[in-house]
């Protein structure tokens, strides 16, 4: 029951497990060093965890980062 993960730039990587794999592709988070599993937040290039790392890290920008946890559509 093993599956192919293919990345962006062509890598291929076979797993047998979805740990596995999140092990090996999952970004870090740059603040807490936590795997990211999940939707993560993005600023300035950098990966973190969450909305919280975000503004521990990158100041004035990551103060605008909100996590969606709580959030629905209007």
């Amino acid at each position: 029951m093993a599956f192919e993960v293919r990345t962006v730039d062509g890598s291929r990587h076979t797993f047998d497990c979805f740990e596995c794999a999140v092990h090996k592709m999952a970004p870090i988070c740059e603040h807490c060093q936590i795997k990211i599993v999940g939707h993560g937040v993005e600023v300035s290039g950098r990966f973190f965890c969450c909305a919280h790392c975000a503004r521990a890290v990158e100041g004035e920008q990551g103060a605008e980062v909100r996590d969606a946890v709580g959030a629905r559509p209007a």
